[in-house]
């Protein structure tokens, strides 16, 4: 199993916290939740060391080139490149019959939060990664989320409205809110954000129990 240093980690997190201090200043309510998150990640303890990944399959997925044609982004997606196939990439739910292999097309890898390497019980922070022409089907958790879109262009829908979203663009998932995010041709890496209760896990609407994992 690969590992990876945390100091490199932490400096790609702040790479990543640069934008939201970019964006947090507007006066909205994405400003107003990633300025909270930022509070958040004062007080979070950046430290050293050694972390293992995963061996989730979507880390050799994330080998190739990673499309973006937003230049803003490159930055983010260059400091986390390294650490890649090293990250401690998970699928929370119990898998699907109806959408067969899901959980070895999507992942999240979390950087900060409850069980993180980073330790916070206040925010999430990480990335999400999902495979070419994969479905992320409806959802819901009670934490509120943000995206910011590193690679890939993709579907969001949200009660019941759908945006396509490209690298440089934010979305907002206010609480318990239904959202689903589908790719086309690329496959999709975006960097996410929870707040408020972080604890309850993400469901599928009739789901009967999923395990704890944020970032969906």
């Amino acid at each position: 199993m690969s590992t990876y240093s945390l100091s490199h980690a932490a400096a790609a997190v702040q790479v990543l916290r640069r934008h939201l201090e970019r964006r947090a200043p507007g006066d909205d309510a994405l400003g107003h939740e990633l300025a909270g998150i930022l509070h958040h990640l004062r007080e979070v303890g950046f430290g050293d060391g050694l972390a293992h990944g995963s061996g989730h399959p979507v880390a050799a997925l994330l080998d190739g080139e990673l499309p973006s044609r937003n230049g803003r982004v490159a930055d983010v997606v260059a400091a986390f490149r390294p650490l890649f196939a090293a990250l401690p990439w998970r699928y929370g739910y119990t898998p699907r019959p109806d959408f067969p292999g899901l959980e070895t097309r999507m992942a999240w890898a979390e950087l900060v939060g409850p069980l993180a390497p980073f330790r916070s019980d206040r925010a999430c922070l990480g990335l999400t990664f999902i495979a070419p022409r994969t479905r992320y089907p409806e959802h819901f958790h009670p934490a509120v989320e943000t995206y910011f879109v590193l690679s890939g262009t993709a579907r969001w829908t949200a009660a019941g409205v759908t945006h396509e979203r490209v690298p440089g663009d934010w979305v907002l998932h206010p609480s318990d809110i239904i959202h689903v995010m589908e790719t086309g041709d690329e496959p999709l890496l975006a960097a996410y954000t929870w707040s408020g209760d972080i604890v309850s896990p993400s469901v599928y609407p009739q789901a009967a129990e999923v395990s704890y994992q944020p970032g969906n």
